[in-house]
């Protein structure tokens, strides 16, 4: 018999956003475009309702017979990918009218696919986390192709398809493999069967398919296409809620399901890390596009985050938690900047455009500079201590090589964060930009406040002994 308790304890936010999706789907079947502005504060407010939600259930629990558990580890990322997706969807109410393409579906798919994240965060069983992958992808899709007469948001939509049911092919493909060697598809029950040769088949292929979802190397070929092609306030989404969420997903089912053999999967997530920053840094150097560059230094940020799971629960756990927090903080704020780029009522997104915006824009200038250093890692600015969480983390787990190739891919990447500074302070000022949204100003002050003021004020309340340790102590218990 199913017990509501412990059902309303695991997974209260994802019957929250279903309820509420479902109810928006009512509303705009009866309203119609009358919805379609107050869709977006409907949307939001359901999004941070289920961001209270988990943490009111932070400690987590168990229902359906075990298909879904939570503990705090998965609900920490809960807490973040669900406000997170709040607040990309309130800069993008101000871009979607501009383009004459503000429709309720938009709200109602950011909903849908948020219900996706609860559901991977939430699954202990490899059809349950096949469930929520689909319910994100397929949500996913649509809204990369939202813009449906731009030419460029339609093939980022195709390729995310066609690429996105290749990965979830091979998810599949190494989950009937797992179970048909193990006779189970619980995360619980593959640990107690162990691997053995044909399993740990399944397992490198299921590894391949979550390394797509979070655009790992060499799995990334689809990301700078997608963040290019897509609606600007769409890929400030894809980079944050279920990027964090879904590298969360990645270290959760490699330290539950197959934790017992960290020594067969390091090796290999050490070497997606390990490509995942070479490939990364590298491509951003010669970007001239924005959008492009912040799509492969996602890439490279997604493989410092695998360094911590790499490093295993007992030094990685908290480690990614810090790291992907503060990344995925401090990118929704430089999309929220690339929102800003506007001229003559359309959307610029070439690296010059930014010349000597201090000129012309100097709050945001300074704002952008924050978010630019802290995700570049400098001190004393919030990406700094993410990143030095993942070097202790590396270093405690005597993972050398990785370390030196963390060290390696940040000097690299400052070829193109300072690039940047160097554009927007120093070159001749490029033609003034359109006044910005008052909600896509406040996410980029917010955004740079916290990376730049919070975080470093406030970071061992974040990481090592503080809420990141607290929450990945729910994977060791």
């Amino acid at each position: 018999m199913l017990d509501l308790t412990d059902i309303l304890m695991t997974i209260a936010p994802e019957l929250w956003l279903a309820a509420a999706g479902l109810v928006g789907v009512l509303l705009g079947a009866v309203f119609g475009d009358r919805f379609n502005s107050l869709s977006f504060k409907f949307g939001a407010l359901s999004l941070f309702g289920a961001a209270g939600l988990a943490a009111a259930h932070f400690q987590g629990g168990e229902a359906f017979g075990g298909l879904v558990r939570t503990n705090t580890f998965v609900n920490f990322a809960k807490v973040i990918s669900f406000g997170l997706a709040g607040v990309a969807l309130i800069v993008s109410e101000g871009f979607l009218k501009r383009h004459q393409t503000t429709r309720y579906e938009y709200a109602l798919l950011m909903i849908f696919a948020s219900v996706g994240m609860g559901i991977i965060l939430s699954a202990a069983d490899l059809m349950t986390l096949y469930m929520g992958i689909e319910t994100l992808s397929l949500s996913s899709y649509v809204l990369a192709a939202f813009h449906r007469d731009s030419a460029r948001s339609s093939e980022a939509g195709l390729k995310y398809f066609v690429l996105g049911a290749l990965a979830s092919g091979m998810f599949l493909y190494g989950a009937s493999l797992v179970y048909g060697f193990t006779a189970t598809t619980s995360f619980t029950g593959i640990a107690e069967a162990g691997l053995s040769t044909g399993a740990m088949f399944g397992m490198v292929l299921i590894i391949v398919g979550l390394a797509f979802k979070i655009s790992a190397a060499p799995m990334h070929v689809w990301t700078p296409d997608v963040y290019e092609g897509a609606p600007t306030p769409v890929v400030a989404f894809f980079a944050s809620a279920p990027k964090l969420a879904s590298t969360v997903v990645f270290a959760n089912v490699l330290f539950t399901a197959f934790g017992d053999a960290i020594d067969q999967w390091q090796l290999i997530v050490g070497i997606i890390a390990g490509a995942s920053m070479i490939v990364g840094s590298l491509g951003a150097l010669v970007q001239t596009n924005i959008k492009r560059l912040l799509g492969y230094s996602s890439i490279a940020n997604v493989g410092y985050a695998l360094v911590a799971v790499a490093a295993g629960p007992e030094h990685g756990a908290a480690a990614l938690l810090t790291f992907s927090t503060i990344y995925a903080v401090t990118t929704l704020g430089l999309f929220a900047g690339v929102l800003a780029m506007r001229r003559a009522g359309g959307m610029v997104e070439g690296i010059s455009d930014l010349g000597g915006l201090i000129r012309t824009r100097p709050l945001l200038t300074v704002l952008l500079s924050v978010l630019i250093f802290s995700v570049a890692g400098m001190p004393p600015f919030g990406g700094f201590f993410g990143k030095f969480e993942v070097l202790q983390a590396g270093l405690n787990a005597q993972l050398m090589p990785l370390v030196i190739l963390v060290v390696i891919s940040s000097v690299i990447s400052l070829g193109y964060y300072l690039k940047l500074i160097k554009i927007m302070w120093f070159d001749e000022p490029a033609e003034r930009l359109d006044p910005v949204d008052v909600s896509v100003m406040g996410v980029v002050l917010l955004s740079a406040v916290i990376a730049g003021g919070v975080f470093m004020v406030f970071i061992s309340e974040l990481g090592t002994g503080g809420w990141a340790t607290i929450a990945a102590s729910g994977l060791l218990r």
